[in-house]
């Protein structure tokens, strides 16, 4: 093959993919390492209170030259607001399971986003017909299905709870990324990322005013203020960033691919953090899970390669 013919790699999308996935590896640890100070409620608060003041000098620039409209600040309402309820989801499911174990469990989301993309959006509906996407959803079916079974103490009534609260948070991220989606279509997702994390920040304080004890963030110690800024910073603000970047350069399917890592990464560091690990048929089946959630993604890559880096706002975090 002649060598201007070959495809180049793309080493800032490779490197930014990359590093949109060390980023939310990290906040899976943080949250946990957070859960023995401020309950889901005030931790969640004070996290996106981190990354919308991270991104409101961007967002203030954006209003003053005219890139945020009136209309953009009504579409923002739906994703944020989807948003809110996930992220609750998110942060809950920390308090009752293992990172590692809670992450792979959410991978299941992108068998979510798939059938809601069918569902709502007409370009998506020939994935339907797809041999591969069909696999894919029965293959990550099973892994979820295998990595709960042999969990050892699954029927414990915390363990059983903390289960259907990440299940659930897997369901309304694709809730959330359908609502993105078709919010902020042709939007820059920078632009429409400020407003949802501003928006998010209000609806979590709120909450965390109503249901949570925002009064123990004053008798927090400086190491765990040090966790709520730097998870903010890396697995919210940055880690969006990076991803938005790798996709509309490559395009959604690789950095995708990447991602799919994260249980590994979040393992590996959890096994050391918090004595994690994972038995045998866990690990058979939480790979199981992995390969059909890469054949998922795989059997979009062909349907609408030109959307696919609108298929997310972000990442739970």
């Amino acid at each position: 093959m002649n060598d201007a013919k070959r495809p180049k790699l793309d080493t800032s999308a490779t490197l930014a993919s990359i590093g949109a996935l060390v980023c939310w590896s990290s906040g899976p640890i943080f949250i946990k390492l957070l859960t023995g100070w401020l309950d889901f409620w005030t931790q969640n608060t004070l996290r996106y209170l981190v990354a919308s003041l991270f991104w409101l000098p961007f967002l203030l620039v954006s209003v003053r030259n005219g890139r945020i409209s009136r209309g953009l600040w009504l579409r923002a309402l739906l994703p944020a607001a989807a948003n809110i309820v996930m992220q609750c989801f998110w942060g809950a499911a920390f308090y009752y399971l293992k990172p590692a174990f809670m992450i792979l469990l959410t991978q299941s989301s992108i068998i979510w986003i798939a059938g809601f993309s069918v569902a709502f959006f007409p370009q998506e509906r020939p994935l339907a017909r797809s041999k591969r996407f069909w696999l894919g959803a029965a293959l990550s079916i099973t892994g979820v299905a295998g990595v709960l079974l042999f969990k050892e103490n699954f029927t414990a009534t915390r363990t059983a709870t903390g289960i259907v609260i990440a299940l659930s948070a897997a369901l309304l991220w694709g809730v959330y990324t359908i609502c993105a989606k078709a919010a902020f279509k042709n939007i820059d997702s920078r632009t429409g990322f400020s407003v949802v994390s501003l928006y998010t920040f209000a609806g979590l304080s709120v909450l965390a005013m109503a249901f949570g004890r925002p009064g123990d963030c004053t008798r927090m110690a400086v190491q765990a203020w040090g966790y709520v800024v730097v998870s903010g910073i890396l697995s919210i603000a940055l880690s969006h960033v990076l991803y938005y970047f790798a996709i509309k350069r490559i395009g959604a399917t690789i950095p995708s691919l990447v991602l799919l890592l994260q249980p590994v990464i979040v393992l590996a560091i959890s096994s050391v953090v918090f004595d994690e690990s994972l038995n045998a048929f866990q690990w058979v089946f939480g790979a199981v899970l992995l390969v059909g959630s890469a054949s998922a993604i795989l059997a979009q890559q062909h349907l609408n390669s030109a959307d696919s880096s609108e298929n997310a706002l972000g990442r739970a975090t």
